[in-house]
């Protein structure tokens, strides 16, 4: 039972403190859609994804009016189009089926134009590699994700020198739009099965045949419990934190349960991540600034966020039957109102985020880079964030967007949720030696855990 306090505090953090549930993302297998017909694949791909997700948009906007809590993005996610499309070799097609498929249901993104090449490619590979940038461009929905290294594979650095290139052709193609395809293909390090928030996800091979996944959000939530305890030690704060956390996570699962339950399918994971949004209010840099910190990005920030993402974890876990995804706290820059002041006051810098990535959800997420950024210094921050998430035997995660014709001091504005990016400075040290030498560069020791 829920006490009366307790049912009013909750609308309040409805109401007016930006709690919301960010996607109900429907998780769902083409395995049995390969073809080798180039056609009938297509096919079965958009019967499937329309017959599964037919109701999905309804649903969520059923909950959302009964339970008044806003549900901000419906989503779906598909098996890596790399293995779908591998017997066919059709794999622009299969994108601008999948771009179809999700208009036609009123989704607001589809994931899943993957490929998981964490220890060496096949020749398949290798071609659903070179059509990224294509398919990203030509559509306007679909998501794609590489995973290029893993705590038990190493760092496939071939990949990484390709995908370098691939960004970059990526943003010439999208160049009208602020080099905006960029923003749609994530670089991962230990990518995981079941994460519900784009542009990473996609339905890996250890998942069943469907099913719906949460992420909830919140920051602005954690940061008003915060600034009310103004004398708190941080003993008291992570109490607070993991408190809060309780709270939020168990309206997302609430919210998945209902959906799954009215579509049929089996409920997945609630993802416990803090999903910033531009708007004011919900900001993970603001949380942190509550903590005791005067700006993001000054000495002191790598611990408070290790602390936030601690906190949120520990608190979140209880509240739900299965916690997955990636689960902590988001720093992507340009959809987070703090961290876009801290950029543009010069506080916050490519180095110092990279620290923060040691201990947060994913990495270096929605960072814009100058347009002429050579293709070799990208593949070595690509790299880089794949060595902290191999050592660290986390995820680690690259979305830059390297804005053409756009250098440092200009801004790019991606609109809506994706906000306003500022151009970060890069290290105009050369790495594009290091990244020719290719190769994979093998697991740490601690990997062999046989």
């Amino acid at each position: 039972m829920f006490t009366n306090s307790e049912i009013i505090e909750t609308i309040d953090m409805l109401d007016n403190r930006h709690l919301d549930v960010r996607t109900v993302t429907v998780s769902l297998s083409l395995l049995d859609c390969i073809d080798g017909d180039p056609a009938l694949c297509r096919k079965k791909v958009y019967d499937k994804i329309t017959r599964v997700c037919a109701r999905l948009v309804p649903v969520c906007e059923s909950l959302s009016k009964r339970y008044g809590v806003e549900i901000v993005n419906k989503r779906i996610a598909v098996t890596p189009i790399s293995i779908i499309g591998a017997a066919c070799g059709d794999y622009i097609g299969l994108a601008r089926t999948l771009d179809k498929a999700g208009k036609n249901l009123g989704v607001d993104f589809i994931g899943g134009y993957s490929a998981l090449v964490q220890k060496s490619a096949t020749a398949a590979e290798d071609d659903f590699l070179r059509t990224l940038p294509r398919a990203l461009s030509e559509t306007d929905i679909v998501c794609g994700s590489v995973n290029v290294a893993s705590s038990k594979a190493g760092i496939n650095l071939d990949a990484i020198g390709k995908l370098g290139e691939i960004i970059k052709d990526l943003s010439y193609r999208t160049r009208d739009n602020n080099s905006f395809g960029c923003g749609k293909l994530v670089v991962f390090c230990n990518a995981v099965d079941d994460n519900p928030f784009m542009a990473g996800a996609f339905t890996g091979l250890s998942e069943g045949e469907s099913s719906v996944n949460v992420g909830v959000s919140g920051p602005g939530v954690v940061e008003y419990e915060i600034r009310k305890h103004p004398d708190h030690d941080i003993t008291q704060i992570c109490e607070l934190i993991k408190r809060t956390a309780f709270k939020i996570t168990r309206l997302g699962q609430l919210i998945g349960g209902e959906a799954a339950k009215e579509l049929g399918l089996s409920a997945g994971i609630v993802d416990l991540s803090l999903a910033p949004t531009p708007a004011i209010g919900d900001s993970v840099a603001r949380v942190l600034e509550s903590i005791g910190l005067s700006s993001v990005g000054g000495c002191g920030t790598t611990c408070a966020l290790a602390l936030l993402n601690d906190a949120v974890k520990k608190g979140g876990v209880m509240a739900a039957n299965r916690v997955g995804g990636l689960s902590g706290a988001f720093i992507p820059v340009s959809e987070d109102a703090g961290m876009i002041e801290a950029v543009r006051g010069g506080m916050l810098g490519l180095e110092k985020l990279e620290a923060m990535t040691a201990v947060c959800s994913v990495g270096l997420d929605m960072i814009a880079v100058p347009g002429d950024t050579p293709a070799s210094v990208i593949s070595a921050m690509i790299a880089d964030e794949c060595a902290i998430g191999m050592v660290n035997n986390k995820t680690t995660a690259v979305r830059v967007i390297p804005v053409y014709g756009k250098t440092v001091g200009e801004e790019a504005d991606f609109g809506g949720l994706f906000g306003t990016a500022p151009i970060m400075r890069v290290s105009a040290a050369d790495p594009s030696a290091f990244i020719a030498r290719g190769g994979v560069i093998p697991p740490p020791i601690h990997a062999n855990k046989n």
